[in-house]
């Protein structure tokens, strides 16, 4: 590990996952994420996105899926050629480019479709910025989670995967 790739530790209800974080080709994500982190934001929220053979997703909403506040939208790092592949963790956003916030989705699949492929916003991607260290096997016992329609959100697990804490290692 060196400064440019923090690892980030995840402690959720069904175990821990590492991420290394690569700051030298996602110096915005990263920065982001780990403010997140140290503000203890992550801590209490759910995986409340989780598709088989595709992703997890979580980092934003509480067990009873209330959208937790953050800060202004970053701009979106996917021309950066890392690549949506299984264990990589990369930035969530609306179809607008420039959106993601807080909210993360770590690849159980490699997903080229998420990929930057032009400048159009359909074709511009999700930006990676780290990967699974260690606790894949936590992220495949994630993905195999009985999912269904919550409110308005669909592939809700139906027993909620709480993200306890995350915390940056030094």
């Amino acid at each position: 590990m060196s400064a440019s790739n923090p690892l980030v530790q995840i402690e959720t209800s069904l175990g821990e996952i590492v991420l290394e974080l690569n700051a030298a080709k996602a110096p915005v994500s990263v920065a982001n994420f780990i403010a997140y982190a140290n503000a203890g934001h992550y801590d209490g929220t759910i995986f409340h996105r989780v598709i088989k053979e595709f992703m997890i997703q979580g980092g934003g909403l509480t067990p009873d899926l209330a959208e937790k506040p953050t800060g202004e939208p970053i701009k979106n790092e996917a021309t950066n050629k890392l690549r949506n592949k299984t264990g990589t963790v990369a930035m969530a956003r609306t179809s607008e480019v420039d959106s993601a916030r807080a909210q993360f989705f770590i690849n159980t699949a490699d997903n080229r479709s998420l990929d930057h492929a032009g400048s159009k916003p359909e074709a511009f991607g999700y930006a990676v910025f780290g990967e699974v260290v260690d606790g894949m096997d936590v992220v495949y016992t994630i993905e195999q989670a009985a999912t269904g329609n919550v409110g308005d959100y669909q592939d809700v697990p139906l027993e909620p995967v709480i993200i306890e804490r995350v915390t940056v290692i030094d």
